[in-house]
């Protein structure tokens, strides 16, 4: 322990193509409905959580902006998707959204690290720190990856969601390690 800190290790996760299936290009989860798990997700999370990983989820969600779903609503996605992870063991540490349109241009807008400084920041108010040498940005885009990169963590993409392996020659930036979903992500981090 560091000056009082406790030292942990911290996962940040975006959320659509990650944890939930990828709802396509320009188009949002707007309800619990729409709102699918990824098959091997849940495991995942539940690996992670016993492997003592905190769990963040931090994901854009300019659909409130929009207009297209209500906060209300996205409230209501959230609260159900923790419950039904907690039920099948698997613990979230928090959930922060940026609901702002792209041009809003502010701090918390993936790929800008508003999100993750804001909770190192809380989990710091809380005498703990997390280990950004051990901790990850796992992730569906090349947006999740420059956020990761940016903040100091590794990074990992994912296949599960919007990316695909052929458009690798396009990406301006790369990712430390990339993975087929969520579930192959943990192995390999716990490797």
């Amino acid at each position: 322990m560091r000056s009082g800190l406790k030292i942990m290790k911290v996962i940040f996760l975006d959320r659509d193509g990650v944890i939930n299936k990828y709802p396509g290009h320009y188009n949002y989860v707007t309800s619990w409905k729409e709102f699918k798990f990824l098959p091997r997700a849940k495991p995942a999370l539940k690996k992670l959580t016993k492997s003592g990983f905190k769990i963040f989820i931090l994901s854009n969600q300019a659909g409130v902006s929009k207009g297209i779903y209500s906060q209300k609503a996205l409230d209501l996605i959230t609260q159900k998707m923790l419950r039904e992870l907690k039920k099948f063991g698997a613990q979230i540490a928090g959930v922060h959204y940026c609901t702002h349109l792209k041009e809003d241009n502010c701090a918390c807008r993936k790929p800008k690290t508003g999100l993750i400084k804001k909770v190192i920041s809380g989990l710091t108010e809380k005498k703990n720190a997390p280990d950004l040498s051990d901790s990850y940005f796992i992730g569906d885009s090349i947006v999740d990856v420059e956020t990761g990169k940016a903040a100091g963590l590794k990074t990992m993409l994912l296949f599960s969601g919007r990316e695909s392996p052929q458009n690798q020659k396009d990406w301006q930036t790369l990712p430390d390690f990339t993975a087929r979903d969520l579930s192959e992500a943990v192995d390999i981090i716990l490797k």
